[in-house]
Order: C-alpha cells, then structure tokens, then sequence
C-alpha cells in the first residue's frame, strides 16, 4: 500500500492553490467559521470570487456581520460523492473586511450575488485569504480531477 491510499484503495491528493481557487469558484455555497460568544460557530452561505477574496452578502445587523467584522475566519468549500467515497474539499482562512466603498458596494451588487436566505442581504463582506488549503480524495489508479465532474 502506498503512502496516502487507504485499505479501499482510496488516496488522498493535496491541492495547489490554483486548483483550490477553481473549486471554490465552481460552488454556489460554502461554509464560514467564526468565533460567537468565544465559541467556533459555522453558518452556510452563498458567495461568489472576487479578484481572489471571497464576498459574501449578509444582514449588516446580524449576529454574522458584527461577529467576523475585522476578524479572522475559516472558509469551507466541499463536494462529496458519498456513493463512491470521492470528492474534494477546499480550506481558506483569512481576515474578513465589511465592504464600505460606495462603488465597490455598486460593483458587488452586480455581480449576481443574492443570499438564500430570507431577509435583507445588503451588506458585503469581503474575506481576504491568508492559508488555502484543498485535498482530493479518489481511487487509486484513477485521475481524480476526471471524476469530479
């Protein structure tokens, strides 16, 4: 058995970080990690690529923006294919920003980006990546990047 491959047969590849970056553009929906009332605590949300950071829209109220306003966070991005056992994951962490320039508030708000969830979404963070992080985990003997389509 190689070093990385389970008893299955399975083996488990580190990413590059462009390739981390391509995954994380190629889902609508990640997780972000945070700290509230001294407690890691994760939330889903929708997010799109900009110039490299990650942005997501949230409720400039909320228990979300006023935890990560000028904090460190982790970012989660994954596909998994439970029938097979394969997919991958993507890791970020960095320092997240509230978005407060009038024109580039405009220019994320043309970009697409609409929350799932319901409520007012009008305010931008923006999570500027320090530590990316991905791995991939596929069967041996097969090109892992060719079964996650």
């Amino acid at each position: 058995m190689l070093p990385g491959m389970s008893a299955e047969g399975t083996v488990v590849d580190r990413l590059s970080d462009r390739e981390c970056l391509l995954l994380l553009a190629s889902v609508p929906v990640g997780r972000i990690i945070y700290t509230l009332r001294a407690l890691p605590a994760v939330e889903p949300v929708n997010f799109v690529l900009d110039n490299g950071d990650i942005v997501i829209r949230t409720d400039a109220g909320g228990k979300l923006a006023a935890a990560i306003r000028h904090a460190v966070v982790a970012f989660e991005v994954d596909e998994i294919d439970y029938a097979t056992r394969t997919g991958w994951s993507v890791t970020v962490v960095g320092t997240s920003r509230e978005v407060s320039d009038p024109d580039e508030v405009a220019r994320l708000g043309a970009t697409g980006l609409v929350s799932w969830a319901p409520g007012q979404r009008e305010h931008f963070v923006r999570i500027v990546p320090g530590i990316v992080t991905g791995r991939r985990l596929h069967h041996a003997g097969l090109d892992g990047r060719a079964q996650q389509a």
